[in-house]
């Protein structure tokens, strides 16, 4: 085992593609669509296409970013090599303590879908779920993909059986979506709201490169990878939003726990319930290992400039995979799980990703004309959109987030004065590492 050892590059374009349809169509067709329509109603789809074109803006950048370093890390590394050290730590910090957030709230999500029992049964199963999903990760990337795979087709067929069966159920009419007036009844505020929350369902396409190290022949594959899987999950979301509002209309599905399940019911398709909670309990399992695998390539790059613990940046002489990170993170997580409930993450999770994809569209900007793939005007478009649709969030998760940014770089500033005196006086130890 090598703390300084290398990925090993073994992805090709449809595993990457695999990798990010994993993380984007996970857990959020399932949940976002009920705050989504709390906030603007039937407007939800206004602020879906606003969600894709702003996600777009970031695919494209992080694709372009993930073409000249690709390496592991994300957009942590490319705001240190762009920006400066701070700009990737805040992005490498949101991340990880956003996303560990969020694989809590998938671990929960799989379980609720898949044991319909008592909260403790709910629990256990969840982290049942995390630790089996380490030890896959543990093995090797290509059986991440394998799984990843398989966990895909079933939530996309799960999904297909849904649209079908609401559009042949007999109750879903347009009626439920109303006219003009009805989606922009939110008004702006309403409807951008709605576009940051259904903006965490899109996020998934920076697995890909955060695993950039791993990605072979990454400045072909990557460029490709990104937008593909962004389109592909763009077009699901929009034809089971719609399919859900046809079915159920806004208000019912603003106040469902399982807005999907509400969907099937309100469509006279009862007997789909069970199709729609093995599709929730695989989805969420596609999204938590997808998350776990981003989140460790992530604490990898940060704990190689010591920006983590330097144990994380461990390497597996036979797997090559960062199994301490792994590891620490189904701890973590593990623990997150049993104490906790962190279903209600969404506009937390977001606020975090917003701000991480602010940063790497400005990173993408300051690219020299070599390494561009795409217009500048994107980057100035995406990072605008960003700061606009975190300032629309709830003012909870705005909180909550701003706080989060708060603690890691104040920590980290701290650790950057104990570190400074310590080669002052020649005693830099290990201990003052974050």
């Amino acid at each position: 085992m090598s703390a300084s050892g290398r990925l090993e590059r073994r992805l090709g374009t449809r595993d990457a593609v695999v990798i990010g349809l994993g993380s984007m169509i996970g857990a959020g067709v399932f949940a976002a669509f009920a705050p989504a329509a709390r906030a603007a109603g039937t407007g939800l789809l206004i602020g879906l296409a606003i969600a894709a074109v702003i996600a777009y803006c970031n695919a494209t950048a992080s694709a372009q970013l993930a073409a000249a370093y690709p390496t592991s890390g994300g957009t942590y590394v490319y705001g240190r090599e762009r920006l400066g050290d701070w700009f990737g730590f805040t992005a490498g910090w949101g991340f990880v303590v956003g996303k560990t957030a969020s694989c809590a709230a998938m671990a929960l999500t799989f379980s609720a879908y898949a044991v319909p029992g008592p909260e403790w049964a709910q629990r256990a199963v969840a982290v049942c779920g995390v630790i089996g999903l380490a030890l896959l990760n543990y093995r090797g990337v290509t059986k991440t993909v394998a799984l990843t795979r398989v966990l895909v087709a079933a939530t996309l067929a799960a999904l297909a059986v849904l649209v079908i069966g609401i559009i042949v159920g007999g109750n879903a009419s347009t009626s439920q979506l109303g006219g003009w007036d009805d989606l922009i009844a939110a008004g702006p505020y309403g409807i951008l709201q709605s576009a940051g929350l259904l903006f965490f369902a899109f996020a998934g396409y920076a697995r890909i490169a955060t695993m950039g190290e791993e990605v072979r022949d990454p400045r072909r594959t990557i460029p490709r990878a990104i937008p593909l899987a962004l389109m592909i999950a763009v077009a699901v979301y929009l034809v089971v939003g719609v399919a859900v509002l046809l079915a159920a209309g806004p208000e019912r599905i603003a106040v469902a726990a399982a807005p999907l399940t509400e969907a099937v019911e309100a469509a006279g398709v009862d007997s789909l319930a069970p199709v729609v909670r093995i599709g929730g309990a695989l989805a969420s399992l596609g999204a938590l290992l997808a998350l776990m695998a981003g989140i460790g390539r992530t604490s990898l790059a940060m704990a190689r400039q010591r920006d983590l613990p330097s144990w994380l940046a461990a390497v597996h002489s036979r797997y090559r995979v960062p199994h301490h990170a792994e590891l620490a993170l189904a701890v973590v997580v593990s623990v997150v799980v049993l104490t906790v409930d962190l279903r209600e993450v969404i506009g937390f999770s977001s606020f975090g990703v917003l701000v991480y994809y602010g940063i790497a569209n400005a990173s993408a900007f300051t690219q020299p004309p070599s390494d561009r793939r795409w217009p500048r005007w994107l980057n100035l478009l995406g990072a605008a959109g960003c700061l606009v649709l975190v300032a629309t969030l709830p003012w909870q998760s705005a909180v909550a987030g701003l706080l989060m940014f708060v603690i890691g770089l104040l920590g980290r500033f701290v650790v950057l004065k104990r570190r400074g005196r310590g080669r002052k006086t020649g005693t830099d130890e290990p201990q003052d590492q974050l």
